[in-house]
C-alpha cells in the first residue's frame, strides 16, 4: 500500500534522511523505532511533503512524491503529529467534525465510534480542545485523523508521556484500526508498545534503516537494542 524507495530528506543544508526503503502492506501495523534524533518523525514528514525530499513515495500505486500535503491526505493517508495539534477554541465535537473531508459521502468512522473507544471524549464532547489534558489531546487528535477516512494512518510517537491507562486504549484502537481495514506506521520509542502491535517493525539510526524484521526477531537480538534502541 505505501512503498518508499531511497528516500532523502533536507532541512536546509542539513541531510537528515539517507535513502530510506519501508514499505506498508494493506491490513499491517508497522512500526519504526529508534532514539530520539534518527529521523523517524522526519520520515513521515517527507511522505507527507512537509520537508524537502527526494526520492519515491508510492501510495495505492501511485507516485505521490511531488505532490502538496493536503494533495496527499485527500488521497487517503492520514498523519497524527506528534504535537498533538488540535483547534484549542473549538470543543471536542467541532474538532471531530473538521476531521471530515469535503467531499466525502462516507466513512469508516463516526463520532459514536470515538466515544466508544474513548468515553472521556464523550464526557468532555462539549468543553474546548484547548483545557483538555494532554491525554485527551492525544485521543482526540487520533479521533480526528480517523474521522477523515484515511487508508494508511501514520501515528508519530502516540503514547508519549501518557498514563498506562491511556496508552492501552491507544493500543486498543490501532488494533480496531486494522480490523476496519486501515494499514497503520506507528512512529514509536518504546518497545514494549510495537511488540505488542505490530506486524513488522524498521529501526532506524542516523537517518538511515538498520534492522527490517519482525518484532521476535528484535527482541531475540539483546546487541542490536542495545546499539540502536536502548537508552
Amino acid at each position: 500500500m505505501l512503498v518508499i524507495d531511497n528516500l532523502h530528506a533536507y532541512y536546509g543544508k542539513s541531510h537528515i534522511l539517507h535513502g530510506v526503503s519501508m514499505h506498508v502492506r494493506a491490513g499491517e501495523i508497522v512500526a519504526l523505532l529508534g532514539r530520539n534524533g534518527t529521523g523517524r518523525s522526519t520520515a513521515v514528514k517527507a511522505v507527507m511533503g512537509m520537508v524537502e525530499r527526494a526520492g519515491s513515495v508510492n501510495f495505492k500505486g501511485e507516485e505521490i512524491a511531488g505532490l502538496k500535503t493536503f494533495e496527499i491526505a485527500h488521497k487517503g493517508l492520514g498523519y497524527v503529529p506528534e504535537s498533538r495539534d488540535v483547534f484549542p477554541n473549538l470543543t471536542v465535537r467541532q474538532n471531530l467534525e473538521l476531521g471530515r473531508k469535503k467531499a466525502m459521502t462516507k466513512s469508516r468512522w463516526s463520532s459514536e465510534d470515538m466515544f466508544r473507544i474513548f468515553p472521556r471524549l464523550q464526557e468532555r464532547q462539549h468543553t474546548p480542545a484547548g483545557v483538555l489534558s494532554g491525554g485527551e489531546q492525544q485521543m482526540l487528535t487520533l479521533c480526528r485523523a480517523l474521522m477523515g477516512n484515511p487508508d494508511l494512518v501514520m501515528i508519530d510517537e502516540p503514547t508519549e508521556g501518557l498514563a498506562p491507562k491511556i496508552v492501552a486504549q491507544i493500543a486498543g484502537l490501532m488494533k480496531e484500526i486494522v480490523a476496519r481495514g486501515v494499514s497503520v506506521l506507528l512512529i514509536e520509542q518504546k518497545l514494549d508498545i510495537a511488540l505488542k502491535v505490530c506486524n513488522r517493525l524498521y529501526l532506524m539510526g542516523h537517518g538511515s534503516i538498520v534492522f527490517e524484521g519482525t518484532a521476535a526477531q528484535l527482541e531475540a537480538d539483546a546487541s542490536l537494542r542495545r546499539e540502536w534502541l536502548e537508552v
